[in-house]
């Protein structure tokens, strides 16, 4: 089967017409979802009836909740052995997975949800475990881990989902996976996604899935060619003052602020206000009559800002709304394409920006491939854009205020304020202009120098960023306890050691694998943090045992020969 995004099929079915249990329904509209995407309409009925699934999607068409509702709609909430085991190629995508059934689980009260994945602390993951998670979202990498300790009990397991299934092949997890699959009961319902389908997933869906129906997504989504796309990255803590920033300084005569949850439209509003923007909220609990005053407000201008959640949106059609702001970015493409249509309309042009953290960088990408449109970076506004942007707009005020009637009056009193104290008159004005900010500063002071946690953010953010922006790093040999005799590769090893010690693909160097151990390059400075993480890391449930290579000199050639090598530089053989 394969379905357009957009295709007939999902636009006309509502998730109510997919048997879905009451909390979990009431979880879906607190997110904001109102009709399924494709990979959602064609999946969840055949998981909600037992069948198997193989769904060839990308990232952004839905597909975590495709699996996940059902999934929630079915297990046995008061039974707390582990009924879902979910893989995931990193832990990143753990995380956001994890989230998911998190969410749409909200109103499940005995529905616990356990992400396991490398270099997090195992005293939280094992004592997540002893208290019973009915769902496990894992890497395969300390999934195996746990099975070793026999911490982690697969033999309940009723729903097996392999997410990403492409990329774990890719960074060296097919034996993991094999193993796992082992692992689990014969008689499951397994759901397998992937962007691809090579040779290896289709070895895995023979093997492992019995008749599954197959579904295939093609995105045929896009955006108006009128609407300017743009993304600002910024991190959670920092969203409010980056959205302050933007008002103050984009020119904007309304605009639209998309958020997920219908407690931060209210939240996002207040904070707004108490900053001196007209902004008001709207969302699923406001009454009809009260959404029409406040939509009707917007309209003639008496407010200048809107706070939404996706489905309060819907519909929504306000001629003067030239911009909208992603304060949130949205769980999968058609969302943001939504969103973005509440600008640009009737042949107008619109602006749409985009709030990204380092973590949803992966979201962004699967936005631009599905509009089949690149959103261009830019800076969030800098202290001094702001303070020019507010000495412009004082000056203006001035000339409005010197154009207007009634100042005879006050001109008076200021002429004989003059006269009685010998004050300046440019300092009257200044000391009237102080009065009305009330105590408030009127510009932005400089930002403080970052403290050590933004040092680590922006750290991270260039970790995330590709190779040719971060420079060259000073490699040292380590050797590690698994070789051809273990039947690994440079990918298991990179995937592994990755995973758990949070290490970057570009943190690695070269790779030479010997009969029972191999050589890996790596930062030559690892901090005490990621050695202790490695300390226990395993590839194939063998423990590395990760150590220095001591034959090896820190700037030896041969360190980064590998052993065997000739006299000859061989050619470096990079993990990517």
């Amino acid at each position: 089967m394969t379905l357009p995004d957009s295709s007939p099929a999902a636009a006309s079915t509502t998730f109510a017409e997919l048997q879905i249990p009451a909390p979990v329904m009431r979880a879906i509209a607190d997110v904001g979802y109102e009709s399924p995407t494709a990979i959602q309409a064609a999946t969840i009925p055949a998981l909600m009836a037992g069948s198997d699934v193989v769904g060839l999607a990308q990232t952004g068409t839905g597909k975590t909740a495709a699996f996940a509702i059902p999934i929630l709609s079915k297990i046995d909430v008061t039974n707390k052995a582990t009924q879902a085991l979910v893989l995931a190629p990193t832990r990143e995508l753990a995380l956001q997975v994890a989230e998911a059934f998190s969410r749409y689980g909200a109103h499940l009260p005995q529905i616990n949800v356990l992400p396991i994945y490398g270099g997090a602390s195992y005293t939280v993951q094992l004592a997540g475990l002893r208290r019973g998670a009915q769902v496990v979202v894992g890497t395969p990498g300390r999934v195996i881990d746990h099975l070793e300790r026999g911490t982690l009990d697969l033999s309940h397991v009723d729903y097996l989902v392999l997410d990403e299934a492409d990329e774990m092949l890719t960074m060296g997890f097919a034996e993991e996976v094999d193993r796992i699959l082992s692992e689990t009961p014969e008689f499951k319902q397994v759901a397998l996604f992937s962007a691809t389908m090579p040779p290896a997933i289709r070895k895995i869906t023979t093997k492992y899935l019995h008749d599954p129906l197959e579904v295939t997504t093609k995105s045929k989504t896009t955006t108006a060619e009128n609407i300017s796309q743009r993304y600002i990255q910024v991190a959670g803590p920092r969203k409010m003052d980056a959205l302050t920033r933007v008002l103050e300084v984009e020119p904007f005569e309304a605009m639209i602020v998309f958020v997920r949850t219908k407690q931060a439209t209210e939240e996002v509003a207040e904070k707004l206000r108490a900053r001196g923007f007209s902004a008001a909220a709207i969302n699923g609990d406001i009454a009809q009559a009260q959404r029409e005053r406040t939509i009707a407000a917007l309209k003639d201008g008496r407010i200048d800002i809107l706070v939404a959640t996706d489905v309060a949106a819907r519909g929504l059609d306000v001629e003067r709304i030239s911009h909208v702001l992603n304060y949130d970015i949205p769980h999968d493409t058609e969302s943001y394409v939504h969103r973005i249509g509440r600008t640009g309309r009737a042949g107008r042009s619109g602006n749409a920006l985009l709030f990204v953290s380092p973590r949803e960088r992966h979201m962004l990408k699967a936005i631009e491939k599905a509009t089949r449109q690149t959103l261009t970076e830019v800076e969030l506004p800098s202290v001094e854009d702001v303070n020019a942007q507010r000495v412009a707009k004082f000056a203006d005020s001035i000339t409005d205020t010197l154009g207007g009637s009634g100042l005879e009056l006050f001109r008076r009193l200021v002429e004989d304020y003059e006269r009685e104290h010998d004050v300046p008159m440019a300092d009257i004005a200044a000391a009237l202009a102080l009065q009305s900010r009330d105590g408030e500063a009127f510009l932005l002071s400089p930002e403080p120098p970052p403290q050590r946690r933004e040092r680590n953010e922006r750290n991270a953010e260039r970790r995330d960023r590709p190779d040719k922006s971060r420079p060259t790093k000073d490699f040292a040999t380590y050797r590690i306890a698994v070789g051809k005799r273990h039947k690994v590769g440079p990918g298991a090893i990179v995937g592994a050691i990755a995973n758990e010690g949070g290490l970057h693909r570009s943190d690695f160097g070269h790779i030479s694998i010997g009969p029972d151990f191999s050589l890996v390059e790596l930062p030559e400075k690892l901090h005490p943090t990621t050695l202790k993480k490695l300390e226990r890391t395993r590839i194939s449930g063998i423990l590395i045992d990760l150590r220095p290579e001591r034959s090896a000199g820190k700037s030896s050639e041969n360190a980064r020969r590998g052993p065997g090598s000739g006299g000859g530089k061989p050619r470096r053989k990079h993990a990517e």
